[in-house]
């Protein structure tokens, strides 16, 4: 991977503004998912439906990688920096595709 020093700086760079998670306890509780957490649920199904990203698979991935590299994120971000490496990892798409699209998306939202 090229772009940064190490592997994946685009997804720990993307979330510099989002508040990192400061307890080690997991809240459960009762609220309703973001609209893009629904969109992302409906991704992963997508990609494992379609032979590209497992279910099981990312699901290892998310406890593998959730509580060590991307540990100080929210439970609910961490599962879309999760399915993106898997996908980095998998050659599915590149940093540059990456950082492409998130440009593209941020540009989109300004317009709102």
């Amino acid at each position: 991977m090229s772009g940064g020093n190490r592997p994946y700086d685009v997804l720990m760079s993307t979330l510099g503004d989002v508040e990192e998670r400061t307890s080690a306890d997991l809240v459960c509780g009762e609220r309703t998912p973001a609209p893009w957490e629904s969109a992302m649920q409906a991704t992963c199904e997508c990609l494992s439906s379609g032979g590209t990203l497992d279910n099981l698979e990312r699901r290892q991935a998310e406890d593998r990688l959730g509580e060590s590299v991307y540990a100080r994120f929210p439970v609910h971000t961490r599962s879309a920096l999760i399915v993106a490496h898997s996908l980095m990892d998998r050659d599915v798409i590149t940093e540059e595709e990456l950082r492409a699209k998130m440009k593209e998306v941020r540009a989109r939202l300004e317009m709102v």
